[in-house]
């Protein structure tokens, strides 16, 4: 767990997003935790999966002021300007606990991914909205990146929460051992669980890991009687067949043990390029990869819903945009 210099615990969050309603039923605060032990090939939220603070680098946004390498400790040396301006910040040790340049940064140009947040200061902003809570059935969800990466901290939060009386959601890939799961999961009301793919060696090739422990720890969860909302990101040519589905539907009906809420089929859109760029990255499936037209995954989708529903009796959508049952 992270601390500060006074031994006190703080998480890294790269953005609260208020008046949330798809991650949880009622209106929400979904609070998003840095880093991931995945690393997937359609991935939208790249600045989440490392768990430090990094500086993310848009070049249009700067003005050309000069006001970065004034600043820099380093002498400007991480700043990399090109003939058409700003172009990168490479990033040293020296840069781990400074971000100056992003503080001086005018037009935002120059950002840091990540923000240092205690327990205490998280609260504060979830206690805005108790009212938006109280009248509609929400709460609060943490996710990511990967909350379990921050599992600790996650935890903490999680405790407060519950003491204050509001709603508790978790999102997670489920890729840690079961005492980890256990830890955090145990302050949760509701879990939402990514299920990918039923081959484990495709699940390892499309995110850099097996899906032996995510399976069992769906199996583990349900045994405990916790709530569950399932999804499966639908992408082309690695899990939008029938076969691939039905693999997947015949795991849930008979092993998880009735306690689905829902199955969300999430449609794959080719986003988060530009975060991808702001960090020197390329996009991992290309940045000219063209996903299909949507008339083509909408269809798919609803033929892979209907399959699910009529075939496994699952209660299965298309997206996460339909209102949960009551819980």
């Amino acid at each position: 767990m992270y601390r500060d210099e006074n031994g006190q615990p703080y998480g890294l969050v790269t953005n609260i997003q208020k008046y949330t309603i798809h991650d949880g039923p009622g209106i929400r605060t979904e609070i998003f935790f840095k880093g991931c032990n995945l690393h997937c090939l359609w991935c939208s939220n790249p600045e989440t999966i490392e768990p430090r603070r990094q500086i993310g680098v848009y070049p249009k946004k700067c003005v050309g002021c000069g006001s970065c390498v004034e600043v820099c400790p380093q002498q400007g040396a991480p700043i990399v300007f090109g003939p058409g301006g700003l172009e990168a910040v490479r990033m040293t040790d020296a840069c781990r606990d400074c971000f100056k340049c992003a503080e001086e940064c005018p037009g935002r140009a120059i950002m840091v991914w990540g923000e240092k947040m205690t327990v205490p200061q998280l609260m504060a902003v979830i206690e805005e909205d108790r009212s938006y809570y109280e009248s509609s059935g929400g709460g609060v969800t943490l996710s990511g990146g990967e909350v379990l990466v921050q599992a600790e901290f996650a935890a903490l939060l999680l405790q407060e929460c519950k003491k204050a009386g509001i709603h508790t959601c978790v999102e997670s890939a489920l890729n840690f051992p079961p005492e980890t799961v256990d830890a955090v999961m145990q302050h949760a009301d509701l879990v939402i669980a990514d299920l990918k793919h039923m081959d484990g060696e495709k699940h390892r090739q499309a995110t850099g890991a097996g899906n032996e422990r995510i399976l069992q720890n769906l199996k583990r969860l349900t045994e405990q009687g916790k709530s569950l909302v399932l999804r499966t990101p639908v992408i082309p040519e690695f899990n939008d067949s029938m076969e691939d589905m039905a693999a997947i539907g015949a795991f849930v009906r008979d092993e998880l043990k009735g306690r689905l809420v829902q199955y969300q089929l999430l449609p794959y859109r080719k986003m988060g390029t530009e975060k991808h760029a702001t960090l020197g990255q390329h996009y991992p499936l290309g940045d000219d990869y063209v996903p299909p037209e949507r008339e083509v995954w909408e269809a798919n989708l609803k033929r892979l819903v209907a399959m699910l529903k009529e075939e496994y009796g699952l209660p299965a959508c298309a997206g996460s945009g339909e209102k949960l049952p009551e819980l």
